[in-house]
């Protein structure tokens, strides 16, 4: 859209207006810039140059600064300390619960022994009540030992391991192949794992 022609009262005014307008006057705006420079130039000395409050202030901070990082670093110690100290003890408490029971297993196990040479024993003159008596026995006290965790070893026809096996003597034997069990003379057992008595065997050898 065209603008309407100026008239001579509209070309008056316009300038009027500039007339009343404030102007710079001549060197103000040199020495506006001067000034500008000069206090730009006193805020970089005052930057550099050197304040020895500042500096020890500075100094001190750093140090704070050290001293934080060493307390967090002791701080992360003692928490990984703590926790396996914590970590050790829960171990050694499952271990106790565990193994609790490891003398009194040891000496029910002669116990078990007889009851078990004693069914093996009977003749045929035994009365079949009482067979079955010794026997019952004998099955309730492995039912209690497994209850808590007891374990019988009776390798026969498996290789002889030194862990868990008392080799007692050896036999040459052409039919099994050498270090193998031929016969177990007393049964071993484990509680919770944990080899509570060795088997007691007779190990194969090869023949001469």
């Amino acid at each position: 859209m065209a603008k309407d022609p100026q008239t001579p009262l509209d070309e008056e005014l316009a300038r009027q207006e500039e007339e009343a307008e404030p102007q710079p006057r001549e060197g103000e705006l040199e020495d506006a810039i001067e000034g500008a420079e000069e206090a730009e130039q006193v805020a970089r000395e005052a930057e550099s140059s050197d304040n020895p409050e500042a500096e020890v202030l500075a100094a001190r901070v750093e140090e704070l600064e050290q001293s934080v990082a060493e307390a967090k670093d002791q701080a992360l110690r003692a928490a990984a300390e703590a926790q396996n100290v914590r970590r050790r003890a829960e171990q050694e408490a499952e271990k106790a619960r565990k193994f609790a029971l490891e003398k009194f297993v040891r000496e029910l196990l002669p116990v078990v022994d007889s009851l078990e040479k004693a069914l093996e024993a009977m003749g045929e003159d035994a009365t079949e009540a009482h067979r079955e008596g010794v026997s019952m026995t004998l099955k309730m006290q492995h039912d209690v030992l497994g209850k808590f965790g007891v374990e019988v070893v009776e390798p026969h026809g498996e290789p002889f391991d030194p862990q868990y096996h008392e080799a007692m003597a050896m036999v040459p034997n052409p039919e099994l192949e050498p270090n193998t069990v031929m016969e177990v003379m007393q049964k071993g057992y484990l509680l919770n794992g944990r080899l509570v008595r060795p088997a007691m065997v007779v190990v194969s050898q090869a023949a001469d």
